[in-house]
């Protein structure tokens, strides 16, 4: 029996004990006795009864220990041209301060904090500034609209929110500032204050009496110490797409947490002190809160912050000249970054010109990695390329290659094996295991381990239990579909629900329809999420026009288009709607969406026997095989 075997079966026979002694790891100000509550199950709870704080296990502990003077965060922006690195110690100071600030404006330990930021050092000061306080935090990612940030203000209800006067693409200012007070306006809950982030690119006005600027506020204020929470109380809200169209308020709690970051960078990422680790991943995701910002710094490594593309920031040798200069050890990324980087730069030119010798490995994530660019990148940079695959709820990986812990074979295709408290299994309609190599419901087996979400915000146990726990008694529903070999690897072959995967972005297909039947011209509407070689999965709209309107379908595919942009964001990638006669349904009323998605993949599905007219479904087997209406 390997390492990875014994630990695993360990952590499912024995979860309590596996996970006790993965949080001797942890500094507690109140050390756990009872290391699993399971009373309340299904909802059980990680380590109830101790008390510790996240910030000074990512920032104090390692100053106290004499690695104040060791690199903590890298940032790297070539859209600025700015290089700027934070020192353990450097770091805590700029910590301490800002939550000082953030003190003094009200903010203590249960309030809420929402993050609007792009990717610079004020964003991962606030994130742990946030939990120095005990505050909540919820980062909304940049390239959501103001109704979208709206939503959150409203669900979150913030005491303060931190924002900046604009983003900075390669091509263009994102002024933040005013889709922030768009957002406001359109939000029934006003904060007490907006922390706005002045950029010398693009500064903006401040409102009086609400807005404050982040410089003179933070140096002004004095350092704050960490304040003790429990272990169950929340480290931070994370909204990710719901079926309704209403986001799911994913909550982490800091003890499970604290416990499954530290214990997943040294057994999966094989990242310790000294080592530099870079998730190149939007803070605005999963990601980018579990492994840009408190992972590499639970564990005392260096964790690179990029404000940049993975193309055209300026070439597509950018990736690559990180890696080179700052000395990355493990980078985390997307697919779709690697093909972006093999359609510009094929034949690894760019990658010739900068030394990558020091990294040791390449984590890919976010969506599924198809064995071309598994291939392509593994020819090209000479090291393990290891797919994973987990979700905003878990918050650190299910599946993956642990190679801190034993380097197992790889099968392209896969993201490998279930990680120590994850009990995968792959079950039928009626709840019944299926056999290796039969497709099914991917589900896990509860308790879930620590670090994965106990609930959703705020404290709403019902609508948890109602979107993952109720399909199958005693298991969480993934919400994806696959299948497991005869080794034990996972295979996933995608989403059964109405959430799609945009590049590493979930979105909801759902919120998108509500968008487009809105339009006064539009019947009936549906949206299908439909493989893109590029980003994994791209939208694709069908309307039908109400009778008597008077509207040329390319007039109204254009109002649609910009209605998604506006209300959901250019990051749903929303590009084409086609008017069509009819949509297929059951005779229940059901629009067979995952039957129109099979066809516009080029597959064969089974038609339904409940199908009222089947040549609704033929006539428009044209329409959705089609791309970008051609």
């Amino acid at each position: 029996m390997g390492a990875y075997d014994d630990v695993y079966r360990r952590s499912l026979a024995d979860p309590a004990g596996i996970w006790g002694a993965a949080a001797e790891a942890v500094d507690w100000v109140r050390a756990p006795r009872r290391i699993l509550a399971d009373d309340a199950a299904p909802m059980y709870r990680w380590f109830p009864d101790a008390e510790l704080n996240t910030c000074a296990n990512a920032l104090d502990r390692h100053v106290a220990a004499g690695r104040g003077d060791a690199i903590a965060l890298i940032y790297d922006s070539p859209v600025t041209g700015v290089v700027r690195r934070f020192t353990y110690a450097e770091l805590l100071d700029e910590v301490a301060r800002a939550a000082g600030a953030l003190a003094g404006l009200g903010v203590g330990r249960g309030d809420r904090v929402i993050v609007y930021l792009p990717m610079i050092p004020e964003a991962v000061v606030t994130m742990l500034a946030c939990a120095r306080l005990g505050a909540v935090h919820s980062v909304v990612f940049g390239g959501f609209a103001p109704a979208e940030l709206a939503t959150r203000v409203d669900d979150a209800r913030p005491t303060v929110i931190v924002s900046a006067s604009c983003g900075i693409e390669p091509t263009r200012l994102v002024s933040y500032k005013p889709m922030l007070d768009a957002a406001l306006e359109l939000a029934t809950h006003a904060p007490a204050h907006c922390v706005i982030v002045q950029r010398e690119q693009q500064r903006c006005e401040l409102v009086a009496g609400r807005d404050l600027e982040w410089a003179p506020l933070v140096a002004a204020a004095r350092p704050t110490a960490a304040v003790p929470v429990a272990a169950t109380d929340p480290l931070y809200i994370l909204y990710t797409s719901g079926t309704t169209g209403r986001p799911k308020g994913i909550v982490r709690d800091n003890g499970g947490h604290a416990v499954a970051m530290t214990w997943s960078m040294r057994h999966i990422f094989d990242i310790g002190p000294g080592d530099v680790m870079w998730a190149a991943s939007d803070i605005g995701w999963a990601v980018g809160h579990s492994y840009t910002v408190y992972a590499p710094l639970l564990a005392g490594a260096a964790t690179v912050l990029y404000e940049g593309k993975p193309v055209g920031t300026p070439d597509a040798g950018a990736f690559w000249r990180v890696v080179a200069e700052h000395g990355v050890d493990v980078l985390f990324t997307a697919p779709t970054a690697i093909r972006a980087i093999k359609k510009e730069d094929p034949g690894c030119e760019l990658l010739a010109m900068h030394d990558t010798s020091g990294l040791r490995a390449l984590f890919l994530a976010g969506e599924r990695l198809d064995p071309a660019t598994f291939s392509w990148a593994s020819d090209a940079l000479g090291v393990p390329v290891i797919d994973n695959w987990w979700q905003t709820e878990t918050g650190w990986p299910i599946c993956a290659n642990p190679i801190g812990l034993e380097r197992l074979p790889v099968k392209a295709g896969s993201p490998s094996v279930p990680m120590p408290g994850y009990d995968v299994r792959v079950l039928d309609p009626a709840g019944v295991e299926v056999p290796a190599g039969t497709e099914g419901a991917i589900c896990i087996r509860l308790p879930l381990p620590p670090g994965t979400s106990p609930t959703l915000w705020p404290d709403d146990d019902e609508r948890y239990v109602a979107s993952y726990l109720s399909a199958f008694d005693g298991y969480y529903l993934t919400g994806d579909g696959g299948y497991v070999d005869a080794d034990g690897y996972l295979y996933v072959l995608g989403r059964t629900d109405d959430v799609i995967n945009v590049a590493g972005h979930r979105l909801s297909t759902g919120a998108m329809e509500a968008v487009l039947a809105a339009h006064p011209a539009v019947a009936e509407c549906a949206v299908v999420g439909v493989a893109d070689s590029f980003k994994g999965q791209v939208p694709r709209g069908l309307v039908v026009v109400k009778s008597g309107a008077e509207i040329t379908p390319a007039v109204l595919a254009a109002e649609l288009v910009a209605l998604v942009r506006s209300e959901i964001g250019p990051v749903a990638a929303f590009k084409q709607v086609d008017v069509v006669a009819a949509l297929p349904k059951t005779r229940s009323g059901k629009i067979l969406r995952r039957t129109m998605r099979e066809i516009a993949d080029g597959r064969a599905p089974g038609v339904p026997s409940t199908i009222e007219d089947v040549a609704v479904l033929d006539a428009l087997r044209p329409v959705l095989r089609a791309r970008d209406g051609g």
